[in-house]
């Protein structure tokens, strides 16, 4: 694709042309965690499974070693609400964010990346001496309405789930399941939390803090009780004249 073609506002089917597929039709999709941005997967999509993808809102691959279209979670019913497609600067790989009804991995983990290789020390130190300061840029070039963004899309999303159920999605599993199933869920998810701050794991704690969130909305939704006026209410115990 040309750089003059990259400076306009290019329509679904102007990109679609512009793909450039391999030898094979394909191009590789690394899939993210539209919330936490973990990174969960990575698979191909050939233009099949990607126009698939565009109509559904579902991420849809091609499977090489079966040859065949294949429908994250349409067996498990662990889908992917797609949030955004992206395509980088050379147009032969996709980034797709998403919203997961559960794990991406066959074996139940979260992300297919769960397995690390040890760095040697002196790399560990440099990650670690960057990461207050990555952090600190992050959130000088992000306003607070861009924060918390993500809080409305996923209120967004879990309410369309209550009300057209797909089949085989989590969250319309939990909604049929009813409030006593979603109470549990908050209280085993309140107590992986706990277990990983007493842990000193920041890592494990950042996403089951993610896992909590996302089951209070659900229960928030279910009550029939907005996120803003919990918003509401933090704002008006912020505003409220301290006594100490």
């Amino acid at each position: 694709m040309s750089q003059e073609q990259g400076k306009k506002e290019l329509t679904q089917q102007e990109v679609l042309e512009g793909i450039r597929w391999n030898e094979a039709g394909l191009l590789p999709a690394v899939v993210q965690d539209a919330n936490t941005l973990e990174v969960l997967m990575f698979a191909y999509m050939n233009e099949e499974s990607l126009r698939l993808s565009l109509e559904s809102g579902q991420t849809w691959f091609w499977s090489r070693s079966r040859s065949e279209l294949w429908h994250k979670g349409g067996t498990s019913g662990n889908t992917q609400g797609i949030t955004s497609i992206h395509y980088d600067c050379d147009s032969d790989t996709l980034l797709v964010k998403v919203v997961p009804e559960g794990p991406a991995c066959h074996t139940g983990e979260t992300s297919c990346f769960f397995r690390e290789i040890p760095l040697n020390r002196t790399v560990e130190v440099a990650l670690d001496a960057g990461k207050d300061a990555q952090a600190d840029t992050a959130a000088a070039n992000l306003s607070d309405a861009q924060r918390f963004a993500v809080l409305g899309e996923l209120e967004r999303v879990i309410a369309e789930r209550e009300v057209e159920r797909p089949e085989g999605a989590y969250t319309t599993y939990l909604f049929d399941k009813g409030v006593d199933k979603i109470l549990k869920k908050v209280g085993e998810e309140a107590s992986e939390t706990i277990i990983a701050a007493k842990n000193k794991d920041n890592a494990e704690l950042r996403l089951e803090i993610s896992d909590l969130i996302y089951h209070l909305l659900v229960l928030l939704q279910e009550r029939k009780l907005p996120l803003d006026e919990i918003m509401e209410e933090l704002s008006a115990r912020h505003e409220r004249p301290r006594r100490d």
